[in-house]
């Protein structure tokens, strides 16, 4: 693996934000197999189980809030990180409506301070992971591209907005492609993607982990919005497209400092009620019945991403189909429970080897 993406990362200190999460313990497994030294920095992770200790890796791991300053620079100072990805944050939409402080002061302002100590320390490169959430969404049928209008119903989805305002601000005032080399030497790129599964995964309010943990109590998964769409995919599909602008950024192509989005194609974009029946398909003891509470919070119903930009400047496609996704998640958590065994180790080499059937350019 540590050919990947031509072999950029092995040797490279990255330090990775909210490493104790979903996506976060995928990326930091990927990094570490790819022969990168890891600084992973976040809260504790939030679930028992939880992805990240099961993986039980060799990284530096140091427990911090990203709004702790003091601590953010004593780390910065100490391991001094070729590249930083940003992922922590408060990533639920129905909390955010329980404590829209946490969630204003976690995005933003935790983000705002992750940016202050990367441009002291003047790293080389900042990949920072917002949300598909962070557009102005009208419901309407086609993808939204990266520069449409920034938005957000929710307290989660405006919050993520705001990161996004406060990404392109750094970049033009402080990491400007234009000054490169002669005011900074940052690079700065931001990423948005789509609902993402897998196994590992045991947050609240996760629709992968409620239909998991109706299996594990022996219930019935009670869905709030069958007909909501969204972009589902594998968390490998996104972290791909992550680690690519990685690669391009440490490669100092300035070009790639700039917003993108890594969703899935429009077969992968299907209902919640579909997702919840393509794990059934799979794993015969889920059951599921519709919530029709009439007083349930407001979340989008039908939001898509274009990913051309990803496509044809990146050469990034997704690798698996949907129902494929889905198979090999319940195949992730049916060995957990059933067998003690954890699949995580698999999933990305059947990842990485179909990635070079289809001759995918980070995969070569």
């Amino acid at each position: 693996m540590i050919n990947l993406f031509s072999g950029i990362y092995k040797d490279k200190t990255v330090l990775v934000t909210g490493h104790t999460g979903f996506k976060g313990s995928w990326l930091v497994y990927w990094l570490k197999k790819m022969g990168a030294n890891i600084v992973g920095y976040s809260l504790k992770a939030p679930t028992s189980p939880n992805h990240i200790d099961l993986l039980d890796l060799d990284i530096v791991s140091i427990v911090g809030d990203i709004r702790d300053q003091e601590k953010l620079d004593q780390t910065f100072n100490i391991y001094k990180p070729d590249i930083v990805f940003h992922l922590a944050a408060q990533p639920l939409v129905r909390f955010s409506y329980e404590d829209p402080i946490e969630t204003y002061t976690t995005n933003v302002i935790g983000t705002l301070k992750v940016f202050e100590v990367c441009r002291k320390y003047s790293v080389k490169a900042i990949v920072n992971i917002t949300s598909d959430k962070v557009y102005d969404n009208q419901e309407w049928i086609w993808g939204y591209r990266e520069n449409d209008t920034m938005g957000g119903y929710d307290p989660y989805s405006s919050s993520k907005g705001c990161v996004e305002l406060l990404t392109n601000s750094y970049r033009n005032s402080y990491f400007n492609v234009k000054k490169y080399k002669d005011t900074h030497n940052t690079l700065l790129a931001s990423c948005r993607s789509g609902n993402v599964v897998g196994g590992g995964d045991w947050a609240k309010d996760r629709l992968a982990t409620d239909i998991v943990l109706s299996y594990v109590k022996n219930t019935r998964i009670s869905i709030r919005n069958p007909h909501a769409i969204r972009p589902w995919q594998h968390v490998l599909e996104p972290l791909s497209g992550y680690l690519n602008i990685g690669q391009k950024l440490l490669e100092e192509k300035v070009k790639y400092s700039d917003a993108w989005n890594f969703g899935p194609l429009d077969e992968g974009s299907i209902t919640v009620e579909e997702v919840v029946r393509n794990f059934k398909k799979h794993w015969h003891e889920i059951d599921y019945e519709i919530n029709r509470d009439p007083r349930q919070l407001h979340e989008a119903v039908l939001l898509k991403l274009d990913c051309s930009k990803a496509h044809i400047l990146l050469k990034w496609q997704g690798v698996w189909s949907s129902d494929y996704t889905f198979e090999r998640t319940v195949k992730w958590y049916k060995n957990f429970y059933k067998n003690n065994k954890i699949l995580t180790k698999e999933d990305l080499e059947y990842y990485i080897n179909d990635a070079r059937k289809k001759k995918m350019a980070w995969s070569l």
